[in-house]
């Protein structure tokens, strides 16, 4: 593997995708998405402790929410490539060959929980408002993994983050003739670090969930807000992608379930606070007329 350069920052970084042991090749990006799910567990297992839940529970969910993350996020990618694979049925099984998509795990982690909280009579609500920040964490160390990869970036770009992948390293995504690049005779792509910007995003996302965190008006709201905020990221981040999963009519997979996310979300953080308000208009009422109504009440 060649070096990755950022020649509008003046450094590059040779790295290797993995190392052997033996005959046996250990992935960087296997161990990177490790490192992101024991980042996120443990945070959340913190929120579960910091409010009171067993942190047990979350444990036990975490076995079976890999499982369920891991089986859905490959149907979700071989399911928008059925073109090849319907060709190649025996690469389904081979994740190790690449092909997981982040929304398929988290739809895959989504119904887990559903399942879990029914079965062990939990909210699904607060353990999904637990969750998120550790999802987040796990999205955010994850992506450093497609760095590894050299993939998931995006079109041609000269900003002050452009990045230069040797062409002969590239193995996904399309790659178009303005995207070249010779320096001192080596062929480069020069792209959108688009990994960059969904981890940066991401943690900003994630800063704003933790410190709006205890101000949350009802359960839920801290999973909506990640619905929103994750799906406007994504919508942005999706239009730069070059290996984009797409429908047949040329429109991005991930772009159309980010505005669906989003919107859901929205709605239901809009919704719940106007419901919200109007309850506490009718028990909770201010100091003004709590005082009009004992006047009245009095003169009775």
């Amino acid at each position: 593997m060649g070096a990755i350069r950022f020649p509008n920052l003046g450094f590059e970084i040779d790295l290797p995708t993995g190392f052997y042991i033996g005959s046996f090749e250990i992935k960087f990006y296997g161990i990177i998405l490790a490192l992101g799910l024991i980042a996120g567990a443990l945070l959340a297992y913190h929120g579960a402790k910091k409010t009171g839940q067993k942190v047990d529970d979350y444990i036990d969910f975490t076995f079976f929410a890999v499982i369920g993350a891991i089986i859905c996020a490959r149907i979700y990618y071989v399911a928008f490539e059925w073109d090849y694979y319907s060709h190649n049925l025996k690469e389904i099984f081979n994740i190790r060959g690449g092909g997981i998509a982040i929304y398929g795990a988290v739809i895959g982690g989504v119904i887990v929980l559903i399942i879990f909280s029914k079965v062990k009579k939990l909210s699904f609500f607060k353990m999904a408002d637990t969750i998120i920040p550790g999802l987040l964490i796990g999205q955010i160390i994850g992506r450093w993994g497609n760095f590894v990869n050299r993939e998931a970036f995006g079109g041609y770009t000269d900003n002050i983050f452009a990045m230069q992948i040797p062409l002969k390293d590239v193995s996904v995504g399309t790659i178009s003739d303005n995207m070249l690049v010779d320096v001192f005779g080596t062929t480069y792509v020069q792209v959108h670090p688009t990994f960059l910007y969904e981890s940066v995003l991401n943690l900003l996302l994630l800063i704003l969930i933790l410190v709006f965190r205890d101000k949350k008006k009802f359960q839920g709201e801290t999973l909506c807000r990640y619905g929103v905020g994750y799906g406007i990221i994504r919508f942005f981040v999706e239009g730069l992608r070059t290996d984009q999963l797409q429908f047949h009519n040329g429109i991005a997979v991930s772009q159309i379930v980010s505005i669906a996310i989003a919107v859901v979300g929205l709605f239901f953080i809009v919704f719940m606070h106007i419901r919200l308000r109007k309850t506490e208009g009718i028990f909770d009422p201010t100091p003004e007329k709590a005082a009009a109504a004992k006047t009245d009440t009095a003169e009775e």
